[in-house]
């Protein structure tokens, strides 16, 4: 029977990504560009993406910035970076913006120069990073200030070490945690811890940040890496399509109506079962309806079975 309409449609969606997964090949074999501030590192699957700039405790310069949103414009096409997690090099996650660079040398430039530095950080920070193709994971290993807050928060998970420091100390130099910090915090602390915070400027470690819903959770610095890395290959055993689609999908329901969230699930849902290449819906209702091979709930369906 001949396809047409919607048959059509799915078909060449799904050609498109064949030949775009084949236009890559000789892309992910090419060396990475030397970067000054950040460090990039292939490990089973894992991108270690390390803001690099250890003297200045990982501060963000306008030039860290602009690398890491080619950094992750880079890295979205590499098949070795199966995921993402970004952490600090040193002792330290990030201290924040470089107050002498992102602040001090940026105030006697033209305004549209400002804003270009401006939009610079918000494009890696959050607007790429929130969304991102891959899953990520921020490794927050040490000294975690003002600015940092909104990359930590933008990764998908957050694993910090018990030792880390974290602080909103804008209030004690003069400013609000903006550039989107405070809108970052909201959505991960309560009401009276997010306040209580921001007002005093009080620093607090790693077992405060998961105890109040900022990391995921947080482990003894010796233990980070391992526990990074455990999770990052838990991560690696799912469906990376139905993982970035799901991982979307909650972020932009988050708070939408309900009866909104419903249609735009459903149409989630759809474009789940049209982009998927490795077919997992089919697989996983063959292999638990008809082979009794798994159990959802207790684990994925064998993504090698044909």
């Amino acid at each position: 029977m001949e396809e047409t309409g919607f048959g059509l449609k799915i078909k060449s969606i799904q050609e498109e990504l064949q030949m775009n997964t084949s236009e890559q090949s000789a892309v992910n074999e090419a060396a990475l560009p030397e970067w000054k501030t950040v460090k990039v590192t292939f490990e089973e699957g894992i991108a270690w993406v390390q803001l690099n700039r250890p003297e200045k405790r990982n501060a963000m310069s306008p030039t860290m910035n602009q690398e890491m949103l080619e950094v992750l414009e880079t890295l979205e096409f590499d098949d070795r970076a199966k995921v993402l997690v970004i952490t600090g090099a040193g002792d330290s996650f990030t201290s924040g913006m470089d107050l002498k660079e992102y602040f001090r040398e940026v105030e006697g430039m033209p305004p549209a120069k400002v804003a270009a530095v401006r939009r610079a950080a918000a494009a890696w920070q959050w607007r790429k990073l929130m969304h991102y193709a891959k899953p990520t994971i921020a490794m927050v290993n040490g000294w975690c200030f003002g600015g940092g807050f909104t990359p930590m928060i933008a990764c998908d998970l957050a694993i910090a070490a018990d030792e880390a420091t974290f602080g909103l100390s804008e209030i004690n130099w003069g400013i609000i945690p903006a550039g989107n910090v405070t809108r970052a915090v909201a959505a991960t602390m309560n009401h009276r811890d997010s306040l209580y915070y921001i007002m005093t400027g009080e620093p607090f470690g790693g077992i405060k940040a998961a105890q109040m819903g900022l990391v995921n959770e947080s482990v003894p610095l010796t233990q980070l890496r391992e526990r990074v890395v455990n999770l990052s290959k838990i991560l690696m055993t799912k469906n990376p399509t139905v993982l970035h689609l799901a991982k979307v999908a909650y972020k932009n329901c988050h708070d939408m109506p309900w009866d909104i969230s419903e249609d735009y699930l459903a149409s989630k849902a759809a474009q789940a079962r049209v982009t998927d290449t490795e077919k997992g819906r089919q697989k996983g209702l063959s292999q638990f309806l008809d082979d009794k091979t798994f159990k959802p709930g207790l684990g994925g369906y064998s993504r090698e079975a044909s």
